[in-house]
């Protein structure tokens, strides 16, 4: 199975080459995820989908963190989940590949790109979802510690319960104490900075924040100054909140991309 990664990314890295060498523009597609609570046609990625539309084929992927879903399955199936769209643009013969998203889709690209690795570009969108912050929260905390608990005894099917915290939002949510813990280890896949640390290679980012999210300031530019430097990496900046953040940067963003495939 690696070989077979391993050649599938050779093929796509000659193929980045023989385009830009003819001087052809590159086929483009996008993968997009949600973020918390959300669903695949989420009014927040709408604006950039329409934006993208016209130049790249955009997957739009039902995450387990959905508003149906609800962490049904762990962080390592939800990667699986972008590997298989990823996978499907590079057998149809697309040559640039994006993975991003909006809040958690955001969290989703990075951590893909430290587990993966197999994309050309990640879009993060008003990043979201922070586990060591969320970690802090006592009712939270216990929750975590119990999942943590009942994985290390093997027992990773037992059912858990915790109040999950969504922008000042909160909602009881139960599932697997491994799918939470996957989820909510606070130093695990979904702590932002340790996967932008982890980054298996450097690609462009196109990363987006609003001066009124929560992340904006220190905690956005520390993690984004932990991924690979590449030179065609933009760190945008917007007068906009955590949910329409990425309708704010949709026309950079496009503009971003159509320089990256020579558009």
């Amino acid at each position: 199975m690696q070989r077979w990664w391993l050649h599938l990314a050779m093929v796509g890295m000659g193929t980045l080459a023989c385009a830009a060498a003819s001087g052809q523009p590159l086929s483009c597609g996008v993968v997009l995820m949600h973020g918390k609570w959300g669903m695949p046609q989420s009014p927040y990625l709408k604006p950039v989908v329409q934006k993208l539309e016209p130049h790249c084929q955009v997957k739009l992927l039902e995450m387990p963190w959905s508003r149906q879903r609800l962490y049904d399955l762990s962080y390592t199936k939800a990667l699986a989940q972008i590997r298989e769209a990823v996978a499907e643009f590079r057998k149809s013969g697309v040559q640039w590949v994006a993975v991003g998203g909006q809040s958690f889709g955001a969290n989703a690209s990075l951590a893909y790109m430290a587990q993966v690795g197999d994309a050309d570009a990640i879009l993060p969108l008003a990043p979201g979802h922070v586990p060591e912050v969320f970690y802090q929260i006592p009712d939270v905390r216990r929750s975590v510690d119990a999942a943590h608990q009942w994985v290390e005894s093997g027992k990773g099917d037992t059912q858990v319960e915790m109040t999950d915290i969504n922008q000042g939002q909160r909602r009881l949510v139960k599932t697997s104490a491994a799918s939470l813990w996957s989820y909510f280890n606070p130093q695990g896949w979904g702590n932002m900075g340790l996967s932008a640390a982890a980054s298996r290679k450097s690609v462009p980012v196109f990363w987006a924040i609003g001066t009124l999210d929560p992340l904006h300031g220190s905690g956005s530019t520390e993690i984004y100054q932990k991924l690979p430097a590449h030179p065609d990496s933009r760190y945008w900046v917007v007068r906009a909140n955590h949910a329409n953040t990425p309708e704010v940067s949709a026309d950079e963003l496009l503009a971003w991309v159509k320089a990256r495939i020579g558009r």
